[in-house]
C-alpha cells in the first residue's frame, strides 16, 4: 500500500498567529504530499522495501538500493520528520513544560532556559535548510543537535523527540528571512505533551 500523508492533528487556522495559515496550506499541502508522492515513485518498482514502515527505511538506508538511495533519504526523511513535526505542535499549547519533562531538561542543560537558548542556536547555526532537534543518543542521553535537508536523528541512531524545521518554506510567508523570530515563536505552539509522550517511548 502506498504512504499517505496523516491527517493534521487540528485545522489550518490552529497555530495562528505564530504559524500562519498560508504557512501551513503550503507546508502541509505542498511540501509534505510531494515527499510523500515521491517516495511512493521512488519506490514502485521495490514492493518489498514500500512494505516497510518509512522509519524503517530511513533507518537502514544502506539496505535501500544506490539507485533510490538519495529520493529515499530526501523523501522518506521528509515524510517522517514532517509526520512528527505536526504532532509536536498544537494550539493553546506552549510555555514552559512541567513535571518528570522538566526535570529531564534541567538535568540534562542546567535549566529549560539553557535548553531553549541551546536549542535556538542550533537552529539558527544550520547553514542552509534542515532541522534543529533534541534527542536522545543511543547512550540515551538527550542533546540538542541540528540536521541538514531532511535527514533525521533515526538516521544515526537517536530519537528525536521534539524538532523544528528551519527550512525557509516552514517560516518565509510569515517571518522572511527572520530565522530566529520563527525560532522564539516555536515556543509558542510547542506540544509538550507529546515531547513527554515520546521521551518515555522506548525509541531508538
Amino acid at each position: 500500500m502506498a504512504y499517505e500523508t496523516p491527517q493534521l492533528p487540528y485545522p489550518l487556522d490552529a497555530l495562528e498567529p505564530y504559524v500562519s495559515t498560508m504557512t501551513m496550506d503550503c507546508h502541509y499541502n505542498g511540501h509534505h504530499k510531494a515527499y510523500v508522492n515521491n517516495l511512493n515513485k521512488a519506490l514502485v518498482d521495490y514492493p518489498e522495501l514500500a512494505a516497510k514502515s518509512p522509519e524503517e527505511l530511513i533507518r537502514n538506508l544502506s539496505a535501500v538500493p544506490e539507485k533510490i538511495r538519495t529520493a529515499v533519504r530526501n523523501n522518506g526523511g521528509g515524510h517522517v520528520n514532517h509526520s512528527m513535526f505536526w504532532k509536536m505542535m498544537a494550539p493553546r499549547a506552549g510555555g514552559e513544560p512541567s513535571g518528570k519533562l522538566l526535570q529531564t531538561l534541567q538535568s540534562a542543560f542546567g535549566s529549560f532556559g539553557e535548553f531553549q537558548g541551546k536549542f535556538e542556536a542550533a537552529g539558527l547555526g544550520r547553514f542552509g535548510s534542515g532541522w534543529v532537534w533534541l534527542a536522545r543518543n543511543p547512550s540515551g542521553a538527550l542533546e540538542v543537535t541540528s540536521t541538514p535537508n531532511q535527514d533525521s536523528p533515526l538516521m544515526e541512531g537517536s530519537y528525536p523527540l521534539l524538532g523544528c524545521d528551519v527550512w525557509e518554506h516552514a517560516y518565509y510567508l510569515k517571518y522572511q528571512f527572520r530565522r530566529g523570530d520563527w525560532l522564539k515563536a516555536f515556543w509558542s505552539v510547542v506540544n509538550w505533551p507529546e515531547v513527554e509522550r515520546r521521551l518515555d517511548e522506548k525509541g531508538a
